[in-house]
């Protein structure tokens, strides 16, 4: 079982004040301490779409590397691509649509031109020896086309990793989908040849619906769950979307199922009341609320 981090990224990207570059090395470095071993740092998105990240490569730079843990970055394009590499980075992530609405919205493109945008920073990205993740968002909802057909999204993440893609990410970005849906899309990118092995879910908790699906996908084979301590996070595209899945609620129910994951969930949430101090409101995660009683 693999926790995918995604706090520092997907996590800040929708603060609405830039958190310093000092806060965003300890809180990466915290959770390293806590167990987890993938932490998607931040993205090389350009400044003027998500100001929040801006300072990415300040950040690469000064970040103090563990042994063992993974620090993938987001990668848009080839220009993000150039300043990656810069950064010395082993890991990165594309982002891809599953909806012409999200598509344009969030990259100026369309369903089908936006792997023509993806095909040469794969492949550049292979050539330096990185390890390629893809995410499709709007998975099983799109807020302004309505429910998404399983066999479609089949078919843009089977596209994706087809362009070399090591793993592919199934994002519901607005939280609206249901342990049925997740056996509905499951069973969709099955037909189209693609075996759980190859997919994580990304799932935010709008409806309180992430954990439940979270375990429906475990139970069909997923074994990469990506997560964000505290349950920060959103998508600055899409304003209907709240938080991500909180780790600690992760971590909590698979301690209870006994999948060992490496992670002290109470060392992860004193990391998170620490951060939440700093953005000034209150952690979601009902595991931070229930153990800062003992922290």
């Amino acid at each position: 079982m693999t926790i995918y981090e995604v706090g520092p990224r997907d996590g800040l990207q929708n603060e609405s004040a830039v958190v310093p570059v000092e806060v965003k090395r300890e809180f990466v470095a915290r959770l390293a301490e806590a167990g987890l071993t993938t932490i998607e740092t931040t993205s090389f998105v350009h400044p003027k779409w998500v100001p929040q990240l801006a300072d990415a490569g300040e950040l690469l730079e000064s970040l103090p590397r563990v042994p063992g843990v993974r620090y993938p970055v987001l990668v848009p394009n080839e220009k993000g691509l150039d300043r990656a590499l810069e950064g010395n980075v082993t890991d990165i992530a594309i982002f891809g649509s599953a909806t012409e609405s999200f598509a344009r919205r969030n990259l100026n493109r369309t369903v089908e031109s936006q792997f023509e945008m993806f095909a040469p920073v794969v492949e550049r990205a292979l050539a330096h020896s990185l390890r390629v993740r893809a995410y499709v968002s709007m998975c099983f909802a799109d807020p302004w086309e309505g429910p998404v057909a399983p066999a479609q999204v089949a078919r843009v993440g089977r596209r994706l990793l087809d362009l070399g893609c090591h793993e592919l990410s199934l994002g519901d970005t607005i939280g609206v989908g249901t342990p049925r849906h997740v056996e509905d899309l499951l069973d969709a990118f099955a037909e189209a040849g693609v075996g759980p092995e190859r997919l994580a879910v990304h799932f935010h908790d709008t409806y309180g619906q992430a954990l439940a699906n979270t375990l429906t996908a475990l139970r069909r084979g997923i074994t990469v769950v990506d997560s964000s301590a505290g349950g920060i996070g959103g998508c600055p595209y899409a304003k209907s979307a709240t938080g991500n899945l909180a780790t600690e609620d992760l971590v909590w129910m698979l301690d209870g199922l006994g999948v060992e994951t490496g992670v002290d969930v109470r060392s992860l949430a004193a990391t998170s009341l620490w951060l939440a101090g700093i953005l000034g409101r209150p952690s979601p995660s009902r595991v931070v609320q229930a153990l800062a009683k003992e922290i």
